[in-house]
């Protein structure tokens, strides 16, 4: 298909210096080959050509002080990718590896989906590369109020509406808030979800990610006569992902056997005790290593710089930390290990060797975009809620969450069924996805 050649080849010109952008594009445009090959009209409208684009990109400087009177400065982006279906919706991370590549990518990935979620949702994201470990509360509210001072200006509840993501969680995101709305001097709640639930969150946002993950698991088994019951489970990260896919699993009757963090995994053969992590983490905050030190026959393994939790045998793996943690070799080593279903918690957490191998031995993937949708899907159920001024119960927002990632899962597999995919939900996820975001770019004219 020389169209999608051209395209990926001139974004390739065009951004050379963003990796995993176009790693991102090159996945979602390849699994569109026969999309496009139906609508040859696509390439007279410059449909990919105008997808792949953001409609804006925004950088700006982040001055702040830190507790010894020292003047700190950081770089914020915020990528506003596409809005056809809705205001702009993304989270913001503050991590040291953030750049335009990294937002760039996400930003793409979060409008296809924001689209499956079948809200009204656009796609984009921000953040800075402020690095909030070792930081006390005091550096990261000033921190956040300088970030606020300029993103103020970009956003709003009907224009665009960020959420939390890595390093932004309730703290942070309250601490935003906070300077959003002294700044406009009104309570625009709509603004930012991920809010506390003493000023307009949503019960079971926390979860959400998470939980969401394991529902379209259990849609995806239960189309292909399996279960998660009994099942051997490796979760890669300890974040609010991994720990509510890890309660969700062990709910459903699985064995999670290992979790990990940036410096290391644990492995526990009797099952993770995930009130333990929970007291390490979301308590303490403090690192995995602690796990093997509280229960007895944990082992912990340092990374130096792989993934030793994708040495350990499992049925399921659920990679939900970062992007690109499996490559083509830990993608090997997880299927001659007997792995037989990958579900993605984290964005792309899959490079694209890994992602052909696994289909290429039958592997059943669940795509980040559409299993790791709920968190998003949530926070769109959040700004209902601000919208009409009320607040549903836990159980009315996991049911809707629930309902939603059924919906996709059913989407992913339809779409999958009419190209004659079999179980290939990655480009089924994609094209589902794209269908709806093509048509109304299409009806909106040449903007």
């Amino acid at each position: 298909m020389h169209y999608i050649e051209n395209v990926i080849g001139n974004l390739k010109n065009k951004s050379s210096n963003e990796p995993e952008f176009l790693q991102a594009v090159e996945e979602v445009l390849n699994s569109l080959k026969l999309v496009v090959e139906k609508h040859p009209e696509y390439q007279n409208l410059a449909l990919l050509e105008r997808i792949t684009e953001p409609e804006r990109i925004i950088t700006f400087r982040v001055s702040w002080v830190n507790d010894k009177g020292q003047v700190q400065v950081n770089r914020g982006y915020r990528v506003q990718f596409n809005g056809a279906i809705g205001p702009y919706k993304g989270g913001l991370r503050f991590h040291p590896s953030v750049n335009q590549s990294i937002m760039k990518f996400l930003g793409f990935e979060q409008v296809f989906k924001n689209a499956l979620t079948g809200l009204p949702i656009g796609g984009a994201k921000g953040g800075s590369d402020f690095d909030p470990k070792g930081k006390s509360d005091a550096e990261i509210m000033r921190f956040c109020q300088s970030f606020m001072n300029e993103l103020y200006r970009h956003i709003g509840q009907d224009v665009d509406v960020p959420a939390g993501d890595i390093g932004v969680g309730a703290r942070e995101i309250g601490y935003l808030f906070g300077q959003y709305r002294k700044i406009r001097n009104a309570y625009e709640a709509g603004v930012l979800t991920g809010k506390g639930l003493e000023y307009g969150g949503s019960l079971a946002r926390k979860e959400a990610t998470g939980y969401g993950l394991l529902y379209y698991m259990r849609e995806m088994l239960k189309a292909n006569n399996m279960t998660l019951e009994g099942k051997t489970v490796l979760i890669s990260g300890s974040g609010n992902v991994a720990i509510y896919a890890c309660e969700k699993a062990q709910q459903y009757g699985a064995k999670v056997v290992a979790m990990s963090d940036s410096n290391g995994c644990i492995y526990d053969a009797n099952g993770i005790n995930l009130d333990v992590i929970k007291q390490i983490k979301e308590v303490e905050r403090g690192r995995i290593k602690e796990y093997a030190n509280r229960v007895n026959g944990a082992v912990y393994t340092e990374n130096n710089g792989k993934h030793p939790i994708w040495n350990i045998k499992a049925d399921i793996a659920l990679p939900c930390a970062t992007q690109n943690e499996i490559n083509l070799e830990e993608a090997k080593i997880l299927v001659s290990n007997g792995v037989k279903v990958i579900g993605e918690g984290a964005n792309m957490p899959t490079n694209i060797e890994a992602i052909n191998y696994f289909l290429e031995k039958g592997i059943l993937l669940a795509p980040a975009k559409a299993a790791n949708a709920g968190g998003v899907a949530t926070s769109a159920l959040e700004m209902s809620q601000n919208s009409m001024r009320l607040s549903w119960t836990f159980e009315e927002v996991d049911k809707k969450l629930d309902a939603i990632m059924t919906n996709i899962f059913a989407n992913c597999k339809k779409a999958a069924e009419q190209y004659n995919l079999g179980t290939n939900y990655v480009a089924g996820a994609n094209i589902a996805a794209f269908d709806k975001v093509s048509k109304a770019m299409i009806a909106q004219g040449i903007i």
